[in-house]
């Protein structure tokens, strides 16, 4: 799927892609949605998301947390005045050791159901749109236009936490359908 370059195309994506994803789940067979994740048998799965997701609700739970994770960055430097920036990372967290933080968020949810992560999901998704909406195309998708996104623009950072990270979670849940018949 091409990357979104306007907010009309941010909306649509992530709509799109997060509706995919839920027909998805609803079409799985119970035999499927039971089964726990196993690609240890695949070599070409080597990133360590292969391993750490064991089910549909492990999956819908990362895509919650970095959520969370885009309304928190949002609301802690959209403020007035000359705050601090807030990285968008929790403090003990980098790019380089957010594979880290992403087993936080996973053990955080062992006891959240799949009810649960659907629903805290279907919030935070929510949330994420109505807080796109609420910025132009030029607030979205002009590099450096606020102070806190670094060099990119902040249209880049719902991109990540939607359809980009949703199109991840339609891979992995269909890789797993084709494994699990």
């Amino acid at each position: 799927m091409a990357r979104a370059r306007n907010k009309e195309d941010l909306m649509k994506f992530a709509a799109d892609n997060y509706a995919a994803l839920m027909d998805l789940i609803s079409k799985m067979t119970e035999h499927q949605m039971n089964t726990p994740f196993d690609f240890s048998d695949e070599p070409s799965k080597k990133e360590a998301h292969w391993s750490r997701d064991k089910n549909v609700r492990d999956v819908l739970i990362h895509l919650y947390e970095w959520h969370k994770l885009l309304i928190d960055f949002v609301k802690n430097n959209s403020g007035e005045g000359d705050a601090p920036i807030i990285s968008f990372l929790p403090p003990d967290y980098s790019w380089k050791t957010y594979g880290a933080m992403n087993i936080e968020f996973w053990k955080r949810h062992q006891n959240t159901s799949l009810e649960s992560a659907k629903q805290m999901l279907e919030e935070s998704h929510k949330k994420v749109m109505a807080l796109a909406e609420r910025y132009s195309n030029e607030e979205l998708f002009t590099k450096k236009y606020f102070n806190w996104t670094g060099t990119t623009d902040l249209g880049s950072y719902f991109v990540s936490t939607t359809s980009s990270h949703y199109d991840w979670a339609i891979k992995k849940i269909k890789s797993h359908c084709k494994k699990v018949k």
